[in-house]
């Protein structure tokens, strides 16, 4: 492990496998960590450790983050309309077989948990299912390949695993809490306002009291949307990389190491996929919700 010629401890090591690669607005008079002063209208620049990324405060992105999850999504919309525009009458064999399977699975859970009727959700948990399963399926290629791969060109950090980033699942979860709430004004309109201050005690006294647990149970599915498909390849991340890590304890850890992540592997392909189930189902449950008008 090693990185500009220098040897990484193990904790060197992980930090920097868990940073992004950071753009932001460094703030004037901040020093950097080759011992330049920022000017005083600031500089966009990308980061170098943690301490500029945290100096860049909200006006930091997440570049490594963002182009892969942007990327992911593109070839996840080329082949399924490559898929079809193959597709015919016929029997399907191959690549269209498996993607006819997929569209049918997510079809046959919409017709299962959504009671209402819009057009948009059905292809809406289509994306969802297979962009975040896309997104964790980069979990699985060994943490060293594609970043030191990278820093032989000269880009020091890079998380190539867009679910781990808070930034990209809240994103997420964010759009799909402003998808509940259009809906909901849509469809109940007054209504909406009523379910929020006449529940659960349907008395005027009680509005501040149902309006405070009304609203903080809608503000609670986003973080819990968001949160939880975070914290779960984030684990399943900092796995892969303690036991990347042993490789470099001695030749004594080599088989071990090398078992325990073929072993985490087979078992992080059904984590996974039940993660981007996961965020499927609670957005059409969410969404369903939102229309229900009685």
């Amino acid at each position: 492990m090693a990185a500009n010629g220098d040897t990484q401890t193990v904790s060197e090591y992980i930090v920097h496998h868990l940073t992004n690669l950071t753009y932001g607005k460094l703030p004037g008079g901040y020093e950097r960590y080759d011992g330049t002063i920022v000017p005083e209208a600031g500089q966009w620049t990308m980061a170098h450790g943690s301490d500029e990324m945290t100096a860049m405060g909200f006006n930091a992105v997440h570049v490594d983050s963002m182009i892969w999850s942007v990327g992911l999504g593109l070839i996840f919309c080329w082949v399924f309309r490559r898929v079809a525009v193959r597709a015919s009458a016929g029997v399907p064999t191959g690549l269209v077989n498996f993607i006819e399977m997929v569209v049918e699975f997510v079809d046959g859970t919409v017709k299962d948990t959504f009671h209402g009727r819009n057009p948009l959700i059905a292809p809406l948990a289509l994306t969802i299912f297979v962009w975040v399963f896309l997104m964790n399926l980069m979990d699985l290629i060994p943490v060293d390949l594609i970043p030191h791969s990278l820093m032989l060109v000269g880009v020091e950090y890079q998380k190539i695993v867009p679910s781990t980033d808070p930034n990209i699942t809240m994103g997420m979860a964010i759009g799909v809490f402003l998808l509940m709430l259009f809906y909901s004004i849509k469809v109940k309109g007054f209504g909406f306002v009523k379910e929020l201050t006449l529940n659960p005690f349907n008395h005027p006294l009680f509005i501040p009291i149902n309006l405070f647990m009304e609203v903080v149970g809608l503000l609670a599915k986003p973080f819990s949307l968001g949160l939880r498909l975070f914290g779960n390849m984030y684990a399943g991340e900092m796995i892969f990389i303690l036991i990347a890590a042993l490789f470099s304890v001695g030749l004594f850890w080599l088989l071990p190491a090398a078992l325990l992540q073929v072993g985490w592997a087979i078992f992080h392909i059904l984590v996974i996929t039940l993660q981007a189930f996961i965020f499927m189902v609670l957005t059409i449950v969410y969404l369903s919700m939102a229309h229900e008008d009685h």
